[in-house]
């Protein structure tokens, strides 16, 4: 009783640990490869792979060496290879990608996920793999029942990978975050081996003391830091997301899922930001004699931090928010770090689109889209029906705004798709491609005259006014979309195909510019290491 008992929580365990590690192993990925599809694609096809080679590895070892030690040993194995890669996986991770961008650009965000799995994962998942097939082959002793025995050791797989689906989401990732979910599952799999070393009367001293380390790893301040090379506020991980804030004199800014790159800023001065949100303060000028309006209804689906909130209610002081953001930590740290204020914004923790699905959903003069982080693009916030909904809650004459993160050299086919179709449901688009940063602001409505409203509202505006010269650069920069062929709808919407494609040709063409500024083929390394000095 006590060895079958064994037996099917060995099967139940690992099946547990193997669903932990590759949601554990998306949450290390994120701040370098971000959380599309494509991420999620490889990993799980680079999972399936390991296990599928442990499979038929498991099988084989079996039958050659006839010896359930043999067993707990790889487990063992698989369980210090997975307590090492909170310590280590980080600076692998960088490495791969340091050496990718500067020799092999292309795809870099299908490679460099690919080769960061298989270097830190693909050993330990492949010694789970092999777990299943020794179990049928030595524990099953009654020949008569081996079907219904085989039938309950793979069940009992299954329900522990059901629960290590659910466990990491939503208890140790964000209580204890993933470093130590990796130390959690490490010390089940540790403990399964002690047990069936002192069951079997074997020595286990070596497997007793990395039980006691791991154990006592949990306790002790690891550091999560992903981006090991700055000081961060606050470093966190939530259900939906990797977050970081950092700050400086002047600013806070909040980072999502990149260990680059910003998606909230909050300017201590309260002054312009410097960034996008800036720009985007001209939406409410496309509407017909705005400067006569006494109040404005502004939804943000997208809300991060409360930036675009914030300025909106500096700069149009009659400005009603209601802001959408997903994520309750998020929300929580604009309160705690951004100052964000309930005068500025009614906060709702949803998905945008559900929002603007319920029935209680008002109307709006403008709609802020910022949902949107580099190739992350969350594709039903992308076809041509959720602008439709989006147009139901404009006010006549509303404007919507969306900002696309995402800018290269040549052609970008993810910001035309994008943009055609907004097309295919307004009567005027507009974009407007900024030259400070990888943004692009599209601004669309069914008003016509919206351009010539933005001349009338703005220009007997002050010079003094600090916005003047802001709307002046979307006045002279703006490119009217006139195509609605390419059209992303529920039904097709390949985000994150064009994006990685987009990504790709971004990453070349700043391997490229670098390259040349350290003078890399003459310097080589040096120059790089000269540069960073």
């Amino acid at each position: 009783m006590k060895k079958k008992l064994l037996l099917y929580s060995t099967s139940f365990f690992c099946g547990m640990s193997v669903m932990a590690v590759e949601l554990s192993v998306s949450k290390l990925l994120a701040p370098y490869f971000g959380t599309s599809q494509i991420i999620w694609t490889v990993i799980i096809g680079l999972i399936m792979i390991s296990l599928s080679v442990g499979n038929v590895l498991g099988g084989r070892s079996a039958d050659k060496h006839n010896s359930m030690n043999r067993l707990y040993l790889i487990i063992w194995a698989a369980a210090i290879w997975i307590a090492i890669i909170p310590f280590v996986g980080k600076y692998i991770v960088v490495g791969i990608i340091g050496l990718l961008f500067m020799f092999l650009p292309q795809n870099l965000l299908i490679t460099g996920s690919a080769i960061s799995c298989l270097v830190l994962f693909s050993v330990p998942l492949i010694g789970l793999g092999m777990v299943s097939p020794y179990l049928v082959k030595l524990g099953v002793t009654d020949i008569e029942n081996t079907g219904k025995t085989t039938g309950k050791i793979y069940a009992m797989n299954t329900i522990g990978s059901i629960i290590g689906t659910f466990l990491p989401t939503f208890v140790t990732i964000p209580t204890v975050g993933t470093s130590k979910t990796f130390l959690i599952f490490a010390l089940v799999l540790n403990f399964i081996c002690l047990a069936y070393f002192i069951m079997n009367k074997i020595k286990s001293v070596k497997t007793a003391l990395t039980l006691i380390i791991i154990f006592a790893l949990l306790f002790m301040p690891l550091s999560n830091s992903y981006a090991f090379w700055r000081d961060c506020v606050v470093e966190d991980e939530s259900v939906y997301n990797y977050l970081q804030v950092t700050e400086d004199k002047d600013s806070v800014y909040l980072s999502t899922n990149v260990a680059f790159g910003v998606q909230s800023v909050y300017r201590k001065d309260n002054k312009l930001s410097g960034m996008y949100y800036d720009y985007a303060l001209a939406a409410p000028q496309f509407i017909k004699n705005f400067k006569n309006h006494d109040k404005m209804d502004l939804l943000i689906l997208g809300n991060g931090t409360g930036t675009y909130a914030k300025q909106s209610k500096i700069y149009y002081p009659n400005v009603k928010t209601d802001a959408v953001e997903i994520d309750p930590k998020i929300v929580d740290l604009s309160k705690k770090y951004f100052d964000l204020k309930d005068d500025e914004a009614t906060i709702y923790e949803t998905d945008g689109r559900t929002f603007l699905s319920d029935e209680n959903c008002g109307m709006y003069d403008v709609i802020m889209i910022d949902a949107y982080h580099d190739i992350t693009i969350p594709f039903h916030m992308a076809t041509k029906e959720f602008f439709s909904k989006v147009s139901e809650h404009l006010k006549p004459g509303g404007v919507i705004i969306l900002n696309i993160n995402m800018k290269a050299k040549g052609d970008n086919p993810i910001n035309q798709y994008l943009s055609e179709t907004v097309k295919s449901i307004f009567e005027k688009v507009y974009t407007c491609e900024l030259k400070t940063s990888t943004n692009e602001l599209l601004f669309a409505s069914n008003d016509i005259d919206m351009v010539n409203n933005l001349f009338d509202n703005t220009s007997n505006m002050n010079t003094s006014n600090p916005l003047k010269k802001v709307f002046q650069y979307v006045i002279e920069n703006l490119n009217e979309v006139t195509d609605s062929s390419h059209v992303f709808t529920d039904e097709v919407a390949p985000v994150d195909i064009l994006g990685q494609k987009l990504l790709n040709s971004m990453v070349q063409d700043e391997t490229s510019d670098l390259k040349e500024m350290i003078n890399f083929k003459e310097k080589g390394f040096k120059g790089l290491f000269d540069m960073l000095r």
